[in-house]
């Protein structure tokens, strides 16, 4: 019997050369549309679907191959004798290869279309065809990956297995199909469930739909034992996947994730795109860092937290002071801002091992200097982070959480001192800045720069203790070198409730004179009145920002 290959593809590469071979080998060809025109204008015969299902292509294109004379084809067992003689009591043939890659929807849905307009990229006919020939892989080659075009051709050539390929081979050829129709589905059920005017009750459906492309391996995970990879969304292009590496070695595991902490922070105070500015009444939002606060925000990451994060009213003011928080923690860490990086500030950069610095953009001169640290991955990015939901693998599972960017729920003043008005943004910088602090976090701030950060602790104490510690050695060098007054930081932020007064206490002991937190303790009362006693101003804020 004849073998036959049917080819449908909207993703033309290699296929003049598959074609070419299997009909020099005595293949007939099966094709529809845009392929069959292109093979036959390439001197390659061409059997229409039509001609086979004695059906003509219907309905714009929706009906070409969805028919039994098709699919029976595909799916008949060639070892069951019931099945090869129903076949031909129908007058029907098998189809031993498939060719089928499909519309491009994962593009399409990113291309800001009408919902009518996207529908039409869900591709119906090829995720079948590529599902019945996968299913029956032990008789059917299906192919859906222009890479695996050769080593068919070359498997068919030297006679390997019933059919010209090992089973081993054809069964892997049919994974990737259900790889693929999985990702394809799951582009398409994030799309209609939580698209645009999505159904509150769609937010967390029965079936978490994932659609995620292998963007590269990676040599090794967080440890040199341990394989890893990157995946990207297919449907949508996050902050990371908008980035363009301009200089250094390949990304890491480790790199990846500390890349992702640091751009989020700083996009956190820079672009309001990102998401985090304070929402609620008209009265929180004045309470927003003012416009001349500062015009670059700048971010250091070592470990996956943040080592200093401070706003300036240009990058190198707010680098200095972000690398002044914790000059030791920094080194091999990654550096993120939110403006071009100029000159100035590309030598201060260079001064120390960086693993990574991102920016929007970086000046000629700037990139210059830092392109003669070879090794130094310097990553241009586009996008603020956006997405709506964080997922964490569990063994067996995933946990999937709304990302954290609500700022302020309320504004509360609980205690007899008031916030002093040069310690408001310095309270909602902190309060911002805590948001990317491992939990138990604390963030003590002076002029719109953290002086200390503690956090990762099995208590709320230590942490403290550490934020304030390194806060005066911090404010203690700035002044021996000429560049601060000596004043104690004034604020100090907390991600979640004191649960006992001994953090005021300690709090007021260091100077600090407002303080910033969530509130929500049974003994929320006993921090009231320590601060009360010492005079420190209290604001609760009603939301908890723990981060794990």
């Amino acid at each position: 019997m004849k073998r036959r290959a049917l080819i449908s593809v909207f993703n033309k590469d290699g296929i003049l050369e598959l074609a070419s071979f299997l009909a020099e080998s005595g293949w007939e060809i099966l094709s529809t549309g845009g392929t069959s025109k292109h093979l036959q204008e390439n001197k390659i015969p061409v059997t229409d679907v039509s001609s086979v299902t004695g059906f003509p292509e219907c309905l714009d294109g929706r009906v070409k191959t969805l028919h039994p004379a098709i699919h029976a084809g595909l799916l008949a067992r060639r070892s069951i004798t019931a099945h090869m003689d129903t076949l031909k009591t129908l007058g029907l043939s098998t189809i031993d290869l498939v060719c089928v890659n499909l519309y491009p929807f994962f593009e399409k849905v990113q291309a800001g279309l009408s919902l009518e307009e996207t529908v039409e990229f869900i591709d119906i006919g090829g995720p079948t065809m590529l599902r019945s020939a996968a299913k029956n892989y032990q008789d059917v080659i299906v192919l859906t990956d222009p890479a695996d075009y050769a080593e068919t051709i070359n498997g068919l050539k030297s006679g390997e297995g019933p059919a010209g390929l090992s089973l081993l081979f054809k069964k892997r050829l049919a994974g990737k199909v259900f790889d693929l129709t999985s990702a394809y589905d799951g582009a398409i059920a994030r799309y209609l469930l939580q698209g645009e005017n999505a159904a509150p009750e769609d937010e967390y459906p029965a079936f978490w739909p994932l659609s995620l492309k292998k963007a590269q391996s990676l040599r090794y995970g967080e440890n040199g034992h341990q394989s890893a990879a990157l995946y990207l969304n297919t449907d949508s292009i996050g902050a990371l996947g908008g980035m363009e590496q301009l200089n250094g070695k390949e990304l890491g595991y480790n790199n990846i994730r500390d890349l992702d902490l640091a751009w989020k922070a700083a996009c956190a105070f820079g672009l309001p795109s990102a998401g985090a500015a304070p929402s609620g009444t008209e009265d929180l939002k004045r309470l927003n860092l003012p416009a001349a606060a500062g015009n670059a925000c700048c971010a250091a990451v070592k470990h996956n937290t943040p080592c200093g994060i401070a706003l300036g009213a240009s990058l190198f003011e707010a680098y200095e002071k972000t690398f002044a928080c914790d000059p030791v923690s920094i080194f091999g860490g990654i550096v993120a801002s939110t403006v071009p990086v100029d000159a100035a500030t590309a030598e201060k950069l260079g001064e120390l091992f960086l693993e990574i610095v991102v920016a929007p953009d970086f000046n000629p001169d700037a990139l210059e200097i830092l392109k003669k640290k070879k090794n130094l991955r310097i990553m241009k990015a586009r996008l603020a982070p956006k997405d709506p939901k964080e997922c964490i693998a569990i063994d067996g599972g995933l946990l999937v959480q709304s990302a954290d960017r609500r700022l302020l729920e309320k504004w509360e003043v609980v205690t007899k001192t008031v916030p002093a008005a040069e310690d408001i943004p310095d309270l909602i910088f902190g309060i911002r800045a805590v948001t990317f602090v491992k939990s138990n976090a604390i963030v003590v701030v002076k002029d719109l720069a953290a002086t200390g950060i503690g956090g990762g602790q099995t208590n709320r104490i230590w942490p403290l203790g550490q934020a304030l510690s390194r806060s005066e050695g911090v404010i203690k060098a700035a002044k021996e070198a000429g560049k601060g007054d000596g004043r104690s930081a004034r604020v100090l932020a907390s991600d979640a409730f004191f649960p006992f007064p001994d953090c005021v206490e300690a709090a007021a002991a260091a100077g600090i004179k407002a303080i910033i937190q969530p509130g929500g303790s049974i003994n929320d009362k006993l921090s009231i009145e320590a601060c009360d006693k010492l005079g420190l101003a209290m604001v609760f804020t009603g939301t908890r920002h723990f981060k794990h």
